[in-house]
């Protein structure tokens, strides 16, 4: 009856899920620690540590930052990926990429510019071929 109170363990910031609904529309700048799923419409930039999902309804036209990013909507502006950008087929990318790593599904439109961090070795030219 009068028992003590049950702990929770405290959750990380970056299991929290954000959601901006189907028929949403933000303009401006959203700053987070949790993962975002975007169904509705964002102007502006999204950045988050977390994970970001672009519903096949959702858009984004902006500037977004996370850490891995599943694209199923649409997107405009630039991607700041840190670690994987995943396109499904549905997706459609306009404008400039940045990312650690990046698959894409057949169908997926892909109209951008792209830079990979991380992934590739510098090759050596003939003169550090020959004294290696």
């Amino acid at each position: 009856m009068f028992s003590e109170p049950k702990k929770t363990k405290p959750t990380s910031d970056q299991n929290q899920q954000n959601r901006i609904a189907a028929g949403t529309l933000i303009t401006g700048d959203i700053q987070g620690k949790g993962c975002f799923r975007v169904e509705g419409t964002l102007e502006g930039t999204l950045k988050t540590p977390g994970k970001v999902v672009i519903s096949e309804g959702g858009l984004i036209n902006g500037t977004l930052e996370c850490e891995n990013a599943d694209i199923e909507g649409k997107f405009q502006g630039k991607l700041l990926i840190k670690g994987i950008l995943t396109l499904r087929n549905t997706a459609n990318i306009e404008g400039e990429v940045v990312t650690g790593k990046l698959a894409v599904e057949p169908g997926a439109v892909f109209n951008a510019t792209c830079e990979m961090n991380g992934g590739v070795k510098p090759l050596k030219n003939d003169n550090e071929k020959r004294s290696a």
